[in-house]
């Protein structure tokens, strides 16, 4: 594998290089040069927090490509700026760019907490598992300061209800005395994404995040504890890190991983010019290949929306791809189906009746 352009234009500590004007603007502006002096332009920018009004935290799902109904995210838009990051075209809704808005305009829940414990202590409130950053990063770096996932842990250990957390982030650690609480009472587990454990690559593709050497080391942090941990080889990428996939899956085995689940790469609206950009950039020498190769994987297109296809892909890349993480998970004896079960008796209990437990 060659390295990226060294003379790439990237904008520092992010991963978008450009601010494509949301798809729902009526207006469309472009900047053009007149011929004046201008002042030069910094190569930073700052992280900028919006406060969201919320009148409800919990959001459900009916898709059958994911394994869970109920879903919180704590922020919108994440600041780890991961190039591929599926949803970054939900910015759009808010008036702001999938681009650098994503991950520089972040939209913050601070009534997270009290919304939830309201919601949790309806009479009719039913349990189901409450997956915890499916859509954006719930230990993105902000965290750290404004504490939100944190807050709405202490809320689910409070009522003793079932969660999972999926992240990239180190931080994670900040809450291993609530997980491992959680966990020995069989009511969380945790996903850990790893997308490549070169630390040049991430740079690039997904600049804000841990080292892959550092999300290796949480997991082995949580699974020490008796947390159980799943690892998400994702996304897989033609010809960028899909060479990692053996090495991943062996270095999450020495770190104590009870699973492993792959997820080739999606590039849904927006996402696909910028991704295409970045390949530009970066990897010049070999965007007609990898563009050739993900849409030999899509039917001839940059990306699948349907159920059970824009997870996976189709074709023989993407056959040859599955065979190789389920040779190597085979051959190390990880799991790769199914998700594990959580108990919602706990919460039942707590609300004076009982409920069955769920598979989650």
């Amino acid at each position: 594998m060659q390295d990226h352009d060294q003379n790439s234009h990237s904008i520092r500590g992010r991963g978008a290089l450009s601010n494509p004007q949301s798809r729902f603007d009526h207006q469309i502006s472009e900047a053009v040069d007149d011929g004046w002096w201008q002042p030069q332009q910094s190569n930073k920018v700052e992280t900028v927090i919006i406060e969201e009004k919320l009148k409800s935290i919990i959001s459900t799902n009916t898709s059958p490509d994911v394994p869970f109904s109920q879903s919180i995210n704590p922020f919108r838009g994440c600041e780890h700026g991961c190039i591929y990051c599926y949803a970054r075209p939900s910015h759009a809704y808010w008036g702001l760019s999938p681009g650098l808005d994503f991950e520089t305009r972040i939209i913050t829940k601070p009534l997270a907490a009290p919304l939830l414990d309201k919601a949790l202590s309806k009479p009719g409130y039913v349990c189901s598992a409450i997956s915890i950053g499916a859509n954006t990063d719930p230990y993105q770096p902000l965290e750290a300061r404004l504490k939100t996932t944190h807050s709405i842990l202490k809320v689910l250990e409070k009522h003793q209800h079932p969660f999972s957390l999926i992240t990239k982030s180190s931080l994670i650690i900040r809450d291993l005395d609530i997980l491992q609480k959680m966990a020995a009472r069989n009511l969380c587990s945790v996903a850990i994404s790893v997308t490549t454990l070169d630390d040049e690559l991430k740079r690039i593709l997904e600049p804000r995040t841990a080292s892959g050497s550092a999300r290796l080391k949480s997991i082995r942090t949580l699974t020490s504890a008796g947390v159980s941990v799943s690892m998400m080889v994702a996304p897989v990428i033609p010809m960028i890190n899909d060479h990692e996939i053996e090495s991943i899956l062996e270095a999450g085995k020495r770190a104590g991983i009870s699973s492993a689940h792959m997820v080739f790469l999606r590039l849904p609206g927006e996402v696909s010019a910028m991704f295409r950009e970045w390949l530009s950039n970066h990897y010049p020498d070999r965007q007609q290949h990898v563009m050739s190769l993900i849409q030999q994987s899509r039917d001839g297109r940059d990306y699948q929306s349907g159920f059970h296809q824009r997870m996976t892909g189709q074709g023989v890349f993407a056959a040859m791809i599955k065979q190789r993480f389920e040779t190597t998970a085979r051959r190390l004896g990880i799991s790769t189906e199914g998700r594990f079960e959580l108990d919602t008796s706990s919460f039942a209990k707590t609300h004076g009746h009982y409920r069955q437990t769920n598979l989650f």
